[in-house]
């Protein structure tokens, strides 16, 4: 485990190595079942952006027992395992603690040949960036605890936030010569990019233009529907970046918007992009873009366009 890798990496024979992660949080949706859901996609996904196959996983649940109905508890749980069973992961047990607010989520356990490890630094000048879910459910999850968020458009925010990484990667991994990959979860979009190419030789150009996301964020993000994560993720990372006069404001904002179970983020090269781009949103991932590329202009620095 190096360079705040998505998960730890350990070899046990020559073909075959263990990724492990460990993620929980509170809820960011008002339905406890969808909750479940998120909360274990948004654990299992870790595994797939170290391009591994999750096995099992561990329940990890924080309860207040005192002042919340257990049946609650029952739905957060049948969430979860409604994902684990999509992405053929056993659930082996796990454990239980009184809290004065209920949190949820998975340690997982997966596993992947030691020479295909996906590691989030490596990108080359020259390549490409892809991501392949919109960003703002940072945005959408704050604006919605003001009632302030439509219908619509919380739907196609959960429908996001359900959606397991594994086809996304599987195509990934097929296509060959990813150098690079992350997901895009607490840190934003732009705090995970800085994690790619931090003390590296290369840097990373991003047209703002590009990014993919939720139609309707803007207003709420302009409204003042602002998390507290996304000024302590701008805050960290603000000397790694150098926003053109050309990016609008509100999209530099979202750029740092804490997201919960967002999309991969890879570098591959150029000569690949297009096409896997084009195949993945035949295979159902609408939102996937080339965002960026790779340069060794500004080594250790986003230049967003």
């Amino acid at each position: 485990y190096e360079h705040a890798e998505d998960a730890g990496v350990y070899k046990i024979s020559d073909d075959l190595a263990l990724v492990q992660t460990v993620d929980f949080y509170t809820p960011t949706v008002d339905d406890p079942y969808i909750f479940g859901q998120i909360a274990a996609v948004n654990a299992i996904n870790d595994i797939y952006a170290m391009g591994g196959k999750p096995l099992t996983a561990m329940n990890i649940v924080c309860f207040p027992v005192k002042t919340m109905d257990k049946s609650v508890l029952k739905d957060v749980l049948r969430g979860g395992l409604s994902k684990m069973r999509e992405a053929g992961v056993l659930l082996m047990g796990g454990h239980s603690v009184e809290d004065n607010e209920i949190k949820y989520g998975l340690a997982v356990t997966g596993t992947i040949h030691p020479d295909q490890v996906l590691y989030n630094r490596g990108a080359r000048p020259g390549d490409q960036l892809i991501l392949t879910k919109p960003l703002g459910t940072g945005i959408i999850s704050t604006a919605l605890k003001a009632g302030a968020v439509s219908e619509s458009l919380l739907a196609k925010a959960v429908a996001c936030m359900t959606e397991l990484n594994q086809k996304a990667a599987e195509l990934a991994i097929a296509a060959g010569d990813i150098h690079a990959c992350t997901d895009i979860t607490g840190f934003g979009f732009l705090g995970h990019a800085c994690e790619t190419i931090e003390g590296g030789d290369v840097g990373l150009r991003i047209r703002s233009a590009a990014i993919p996301i939720f139609e309707g964020v803007r207003d709420l993000a302009e409204t003042g529907y602002i998390p507290g994560g996304l000024y302590r993720n701008r805050n960290f990372r603000i000397e790694q970046v150098e926003k053109a006069p050309s990016c609008p404001d509100w999209i530099f904002d979202v750029c740092f918007d804490p997201q919960t179970a967002g999309g991969l983020f890879f570098s591959l090269p150029a000569a690949k992009a297009r096409t896997l781009v084009e195949t993945m949103r035949r295979a159902g991932i609408p939102d996937a873009a080339i965002v960026g590329d790779v340069t060794g202009d500004h080594p250790g620095r986003i230049l967003i366009e």
